[in-house]
């Protein structure tokens, strides 16, 4: 890792990078079979970065064929887990060594803080890839419980062909939580990355490359919309499709899945994450200070961002105030500039989604207590200030809907069993918080809580150690943790009878 650069070290350092666009199969980079191409552009100033190759089903249907014949070949399928480890683990050690090149990829491309890129989604990545590595060849198949004639074997195969639709606010970590445990186990991958930040990922291909992973088994394939991500659902050879991203499209990749050859579907979708803070809650201040954190962090561009804020009535107007307060250390900033909290929205499309829930908000009646304004226009970039809306009913747009933005809806509460029945009242399941000093009280709560992660007396915490997924809307399976092979492997039972 490096040391603190300045905003102009890390503009000269982008004024000389070289990006690449194309896409990345059997071991090359190549264009598009069409020829087309989109433009990546920064969010940051509105300059094109690159033309990005916009594939469609003709290259789905060249990687799907070259990760198959890697599969049959048993060229990575067959190799020994400590084989795969081994090239894993060198993986996760290039990436480190290309942190500052990946990390500036991160924020040009989708916004994000420099800081939070380097010292955070770079890091985090390599982690993934090589906690998972790790644990590899540590997993164990079983025997059954037979009898003394018989030999019961249960054993865990690679699926096959894995196609892995990632998402555009943390696209190096989003493509690690599915790459790593896909690859551990012997599967040839192909990675869709979002078209709105696609070049950290076509990046990630090459240092694979280098690490040792065989040519077809690490492929990606940019697209723009939904042509080359339709194309791997519906494809008859891909076995397993795993997809971070929104609700409405996870549920569209269910119908493509089972319109064609019922392969398994991973899917974390979307999440409105309530962040439940009683008046017995040990610490206020630092309450107030993650309540901040927990919507203005990476823009508020976050499935488990605590967009609820739902705080006991008899605390919430000093609550508020502490939270306005707090957020004073979020305002955007340009992202390169080492110091910026909040950097810029990932593109105009979805700076106006979120400047459109703000006007929802008022025209339905909630307080705006600060924020809800576009700012720093004159850079030609996407920024919006961090905003609160007061004395939100969980009825309105701005509660029920995912923004994906820094739009925080403040609701009161007067018990716990209210507190719990609004947090639940919600088509999402992904994560929550609870803020008590009250054992017993903060047990019951997290319990009754139908969200796939609940924190207690803090927000967003875990590591590769804990699976990471929802409940209801918010999808099914489980990234991180062991529990994430069990999506990348098939299980067989194999019976032999002793003569």
């Amino acid at each position: 890792m490096s040391t603190v650069k300045t905003r102009e070290a890390w503009e000269a350092m982008a004024s000389s990078l070289a990006i690449k666009g194309q896409a990345f199969i059997n071991g090359h980079y190549c264009d598009a079979i069409s020829g087309e191409t989109f433009a990546s552009i920064s969010p940051i100033d509105g300059k094109v970065l690159a033309q990005v190759a916009s594939c469609d089903q003709a290259d789905v249907d060249l990687a799907v064929q070259v990760a198959r014949e890697s599969v049959e070949s048993g060229v990575w399928k067959d190799a020994p887990p400590a084989r795969r480890k081994k090239v894993l683990l060198r993986f996760a050690e290039l990436i480190l060594q290309h942190a500052e090149e990946l990390a500036l990829l991160e924020t040009l491309d989708m916004g994000k803080p420099i800081k939070y890129s380097l010292k955070g989604d770079v890091p985090a990545t390599a982690r993934a890839i090589s906690w998972t590595a790790e644990a590899i060849d540590k997993i164990y198949d079983e025997l059954a419980p037979t009898p003394a004639n018989q030999i019961g074997m249960i054993t865990r195969e690679p699926m096959g062909v894995v196609a892995a639709i990632v998402p555009w606010n943390f696209p190096l970590i989003m493509a690690a939580w599915k790459l790593a445990p896909a690859l551990a186990t012997g599967n040839s991958v192909i990675l869709k990355p979002s078209e709105k930040s696609p070049l950290s990922a076509i990046r990630l291909a090459a240092i694979a490359q280098e690490a040792g992973i065989p040519d077809g088994v690490f492929n990606v394939l940019p697209g723009y919309g939904h042509t080359a991500g339709q194309a791997l659902a519906l494809h008859m050879d891909v076995d397993c499709l795993v997809f971070t991203g929104s609700t409405g499209v996870a549920k569209q990749l269910m119908i493509y899945a089972g319109q064609s050859n019922m392969k398994r579907v991973w899917l974390e979708a979307g999440g409105k994450s309530p962040n439940i803070v009683f008046a017995d809650a040990p610490d206020l201040d630092r309450a107030a200070v993650e309540a901040a954190s927990a919507i203005a962090f990476n823009q508020g561009e976050v499935c488990t961002a605590g967009t609820r804020l739902l705080v006991e009535a008899s605390i919430k107007d000093q609550f508020v105030v502490k939270v306005v307060d707090a957020l004073k250390k979020w305002q955007p900033g340009h992202p390169l500039e080492p110091k910026t909290n909040c950097g810029a929205i990932v593109d105009q499309a979805q700076l106006e989604r979120i400047i459109h829930y703000i006007e929802a908000g008022k025209q339905e009646g909630a307080d705006l207590a600060v924020g809800g304004q576009q700012v720093l226009q004159e850079t030609g970039g996407c920024f919006v200030e961090p905003t609160v809306f007061n004395n939100v009913n969980n009825q309105m747009t701005i509660a029920t809907e995912e923004i994906f933005g820094p739009v925080l809806s403040v609701i009161p509460f007067h018990d716990a069993e209210e507190a719990i029945a609004i947090a639940n009242d919600s088509i999402y399941g992904l994560a929550a918080a609870v803020w008590t000093a009250d054992i017993n009280k903060a047990h019951k709560t997290a319990k009754a809580l139908r969200a796939g992660s609940v924190w207690i007396n803090h927000y967003d915490g875990g590591d590769m150690t804990a699976p990471f997924g929802g409940f209801k809307q918010s999808g099914n399976g489980r990234d991180k943790s062991l529990h994430a092979f069990d999506k990348y492997t098939e299980i067989k039972a194999t019976w032999l009878e002793l003569s």
